[in-house]
């Protein structure tokens, strides 16, 4: 489900939307929601990554969530070229809804420097991100 389409809508910040989908901007996470059948590589996400960049700046931590509602390729060895262009990202997780998202976020997290980075929900990684960046989600929100 689309975070804009949850009760943590009123809770979105910011939001940013470039031909490829949406980043929703929370205190201190991003979801960024991918449109279908989009190929994501360095040259696709890097308007969205200028405007995490942008929103948190170079020193605050933040965790970004890919919120896989849509089906959309990712280019695996652009992972890490993207990653050094956020110095202070701090968690990063990945919600799928189906058996191919899964089987997707199970192959981008061999390739990411965390672990256990899947998740079933989005509130659930949402909480888990929150945690890894030091507070919890629920009390981040007001």
């Amino acid at each position: 489900m689309g975070v804009e389409y949850t009760e943590l809508a009123s809770k979105i910040i910011d939001q940013n939307s470039t031909a490829f989908g949406v980043t929703h901007f929370f205190k201190d996470i991003a979801v960024i929601e991918f449109n279908e059948g989009t190929h994501i590589d360095l040259k696709a996400v890097n308007p969205t990554l200028m405007s995490i960049k942008k929103h948190y700046g170079n020193s605050r931590p933040f965790g970004i969530i890919a919120n896989r509602i849509n089906s959309y390729s990712i280019s695996i060895l652009d992972l890490k070229k993207a990653r050094q262009k956020l110095p202070n990202l701090s968690a990063y997780g990945i919600v799928s809804y189906t058996d191919a998202t899964r089987m997707n976020a199970k192959i981008e997290s061999s390739f990411c420097e965390w672990k256990d980075i899947c998740f079933d929900n989005l509130y659930e990684s949402l909480n888990t991100i929150q945690q890894r960046i030091g507070s919890d989600f629920s009390n981040r929100l007001n």
